[in-house]
């Protein structure tokens, strides 16, 4: 399926609605989906670029499941391996451009605070403080624009992987089409990423643990946003070369 194929909603996203349909996605089966979600993001992590986009597909994949009324198992985690290189590009084009970022800001700091060091020691008098100074607050702007543009990035990316898997979509069409239908909705998905880290933040206040507890509830209100913005694809459907039926918002 390819991009012109796919139809989107904007001003459907309601970042309070989403966490709740979510949560009510997956409260009777909860320990199951903490653990699909939990060895997910483990085992992607191990290997971030080339396992990273097979897991969370496969997490995706078990929410969608759900959301149809289908039966899910653990091992359909697993089954995100049957979209691995869609997935693994779709991830590399999200991590490149953040690195691409992140790195030279580093590399800049790094040499800047050298430099000014250098140069607050003077030529034997007092030292000067400016130029250290002057490092941190250039810094201090260059990171907070980087921010944005980071969190401006990560928003497009949000139905990357679920487009990937829902519409069996190649991983370049998939991240063409996530920044159509996020950046449409970007202030909504905005409030509901600020809404699912303030969720993360209890969690950090119970020692952490919360954080790994509230992981399904942050990845169920996506999985709900997604389909209230794309809907969900029939598996059932017959691929034609007629334009496929409208999706199903619900």
């Amino acid at each position: 399926m390819t991009p012109d194929n796919v139809q989107f909603r904007t001003g459907v996203i309601k970042g309070t609605e989403c966490v709740k349909e979510g949560w009510a996605l997956i409260k009777d089966q909860y320990w199951l989906f903490l653990g699909i979600v939990f060895v997910g993001i483990f085992i992607g992590g191990a290997v971030p670029v080339v396992l990273i986009g097979p897991m969370m597909v496969g997490i995706y994949l078990c929410f969608f499941r759900r959301m149809r009324g289908e039966p899910v198992e653990f091992g359909d985690l697993f089954k995100g391996f049957d979209y691995f290189g869609p997935s693994v590009v779709a991830m590399l084009l999200h991590m490149l451009p953040v690195m691409a970022i992140v790195i030279p800001a580093y590399i800049i700091f790094y040499v800047g605070f050298i430099l000014s060091a250098v140069a607050a020691q003077g030529t034997g008098s007092e030292p000067n403080p400016a130029p250290m100074l002057a490092v941190f607050v250039m810094f201090g702007i260059f990171w907070l624009v980087m921010f944005v543009l980071i969190i401006f990035i990560s928003i497009g990316f949000t139905f990357a992987l679920p487009l990937v898997v829902d519409r069996k979509m190649p991983g370049f069409d998939a991240v063409k089409m996530s920044f159509k239908g996020a950046i449409a909705n970007f202030w909504r998905l905005l409030g509901m990423a600020m809404l699912s880290f303030l969720l993360s933040l209890g969690g950090i206040l119970l020692c952490y643990i919360g954080v790994i507890l509230v992981f399904p509830i942050t990845y169920a209100a996506v999985a709900a946003a997604y389909r209230q913005v794309f809907g969900l694809q029939d598996p059932n459907e017959i691929m034609s070369d007629l334009p496929p039926p409208p999706p199903t918002f619900t």
